[in-house]
């Protein structure tokens, strides 16, 4: 007869089925098509919304004003402002970290990886850049050059997924290094281009917030919850200095350390001593939970200290910036008005059709011209398992513009008839490639 108190109770089927549902959604989540499904549905959802018969609540709801006070002290901003320049900044710190992770031992890592994704990503910039302003040089659209530049790393990765087992790893690999580098050039174009007059003041306090990130670092602080602070005091300085704040994220990803902090035992080490340092308190001290409470402790720090921090700014923040932050931008910025935009004025037309042919075609003409006159020059070579059919649908995926084009659109047009005839035009240029990148894929592979 097995004793009573060594059978396991019975564990409610509520609970059970509750598990499973966790587990199903957790699985789900890490499907990388299914994060692109769902920021095309938040961008969907913002144009019927735009365009139904309560079209006049949306621009409503996004400009309410939310204050904080404290005595006489209030801050107020819409919610379209926190969203595009707060939420934002937890998009490009993610951004910042992927980059720095690259860099410190990926794609990035050495000039020979990097050679090929770097020239091919500047030639995805600089054709589109060129093709949108043969439709708008001399003109007020002029301004939105930068519109068709940037790949939605997001949208491109789950289109690319949505091709399933049969596309060569390699693909990837460069769809995500040039998505990445497009990434770095399209926060320097901001940083460069889109940048008001600076406030030094702002500048000072920027500073300020970085050298108390350098301090934290340095006394060994890994807590994510501790750089909240300067984080904030980061991105208020850069706000206050004429800088896109968001850039405070960029800037704080990069400078997240790729290795764990020194220690004198190594993780897994310590995890092993205090697993058997655990079992031993629990068969000897019974139910007394202060025993466990030290051991417990030190498992907790050490199975963190298993990642370098810039992978688990990565891992933690991954699926709120996926599900969270970028479904929430589709859908306060991919609002547009199909029977409000007046594509019959000559200027809106030139960025409508500007930003279209320079996604659409100069994308993937830029990619594929750059990468033959480095490979012919020899000066790098195809990824194995990478041929040029395979470059062909890295070009064409890379015309999904989405998040990081419209928030240039943002910053580029003040007129709100130019930043809408550039969100429908990169709405309809991000379909279109996704389309033909589809068809292309399934015929080629």
């Amino acid at each position: 007869m097995p004793d009573k108190s060594s059978v396991p109770p019975s564990i409610p089927r509520p609970q059970v089925l509750t598990a499973r549902a966790l587990t199903a959604i957790e699985r789900f989540s890490h499907i990388e098509a299914v994060s692109g499904v769902v920021l095309l549905l938040a961008a969907m959802v913002a144009l019927i919304w735009a365009n139904s018969p309560i079209a006049g609540s949306y621009e409503h709801f996004w400009n309410t004003q939310l204050t904080l006070g404290l005595g006489d002290f209030t801050i107020s901003c819409s919610l379209h402002f926190l969203v595009n320049d707060g939420l934002m900044a937890v998009f490009f710190l993610v951004v910042g970290a992927e980059i720095r992770q690259e860099i410190h031992n990926g794609a990035l890592a050495n000039l020979k990886l990097a050679t090929l994704p770097l020239g091919a990503a500047l030639g995805g910039v600089l054709v589109p850049a060129i093709i949108y302003m043969l439709f708008n040089h001399g003109t007020e659209g002029s301004a939105g050059w930068a519109v068709p530049t940037a790949t939605d790393i997001a949208f491109a990765v789950g289109v690319l997924a949505l091709l399933g087992k049969s596309i060569p790893g390699g693909i990837r690999v460069l769809l995500l290094a040039l998505a990445i580098i497009d990434d770095i050039v399209a926060i320097l174009i901001i940083a460069v281009f889109y940048t008001s007059t600076l406030d030094y003041l702002g500048l000072i306090v920027a500073v300020s917030g970085l050298a108390l990130v350098l301090a934290f670092q340095r006394m060994g602080i890994s807590k994510a919850y501790a750089y909240v602070l300067p984080g904030a005091v980061v991105w208020f300085g850069l706000l206050k200095t004429g800088v896109h704040p968001t850039l405070a994220g960029v800037i704080l990803g990069l400078m997240t350390p790729t290795n764990s902090k020194p220690t004198t035992e190594r993780p897994l080490d310590t995890i092993g001593r205090t697993l058997h340092e655990l079992v031993e308190r629990l068969s000897h001290s019974g139910s007394n939970p202060q025993a466990v409470v030290e051991p417990l402790k030190q498992l907790r720090h050490a199975e963190q200290e298993i990642l370098a921090p810039v992978q688990r700014v990565q891992a933690g923040l991954h699926s709120w910036v996926a599900f969270g932050v970028m479904p929430l931008f589709a859908l306060a910025n991919a609002g547009v008005s199909l029977v409000g935009n007046r594509l019959d004025d000559a200027v809106s037309l030139s960025v409508f059709v500007g930003v279209i042919l320079a996604l659409v075609l100069g994308k993937p003409l830029g990619i594929i011209l750059a990468s033959i006159a480095l490979v012919k020059l020899k000066i790098c070579e195809l990824p194995e398992g990478v041929t040029w059919t395979g470059v062909g649908l890295v070009g064409l995926l890379a015309g999904i513009g989405f998040t990081m084009s419209i928030f240039i659109a943002s910053l580029a047009f003040p007129d709100p008839t130019l930043l809408s005839a550039a969100k429908l035009s990169v709405l309809a240029a991000s379909a279109i490639a996704a389309i033909i990148g589809l068809i292309w894929g399934k015929t080629n592979f």
